[in-house]
């Protein structure tokens, strides 16, 4: 984390913000806890996809690799509340795959950074097509916003899924049809 004493500060300015008193026994302790667990929910920051998808493996069959259900939580960008769902990840190989926790690891790069669902789900594909070089690549991501749920429009238990295609997945509709049956699979 680059300035843990900035995130202290600025909670606690947030704390007389809406009106408490940071000295309170209550609150006292908050700002090194909640700097703590940003050092956590953002370490992201610090990592590119590069590293755990630089491991391969060579194989004969360019068989479609499909990993999902990887649950992950992030923070929207715009209200710094969480969002929390399931990534769903396939990539065609050219002749090299990774190990499995590998996509896991990748989503959890992305997902602990400010985000938003949108730009996480293409950074994951090109992500995957940069340092895999597959033959193509198909993200998509379910989540539920807690910005959606705790403010504005309140409407708990409400989805948003993105997704996005890249090389084959892109000019296959067969392809694509394929992973959303994969996916909704149980």
């Amino acid at each position: 984390m680059k300035d843990i004493e900035k995130i202290k500060q600025g909670v606690r300015l947030l704390i007389e913000g809406i009106g408490e008193d940071p000295q309170r026994e209550g609150l006292l302790e908050t700002p090194e806890r909640i700097a703590r667990m940003y050092e956590e929910i953002f370490e992201g920051m610090a990592f590119c996809a590069e590293e755990p998808l630089a491991k391969t493996f060579t194989v004969q069959d360019n068989a479609m690799v499909l990993e999902k259900d990887i649950r992950f939580y992030s923070m929207c960008e715009h209200h710094f509340m969480p969002f929390y769902g399931m990534a769903h990840i396939a990539y065609i190989p050219d002749g090299k795959v990774t190990g499995l926790s590998k996509l896991a690891r990748t989503v959890e790069i992305y997902a602990k950074r400010p985000q938003l669902q949108e730009r996480m789900t293409a950074q994951i594909a090109d992500a995957l097509m940069e340092y895999l070089r597959p033959l193509g690549a198909m993200v998509m991501i379910e989540a539920e916003h807690m910005c959606m749920t705790m403010r504005g429009v309140k409407k708990p238990g409400s989805t948003t899924m993105t997704y996005i295609c890249r090389g084959q997945f892109a000019t296959d509709q067969k392809l694509q049809e394929r992973f959303f049956s994969l996916v909704q699979k149980g």
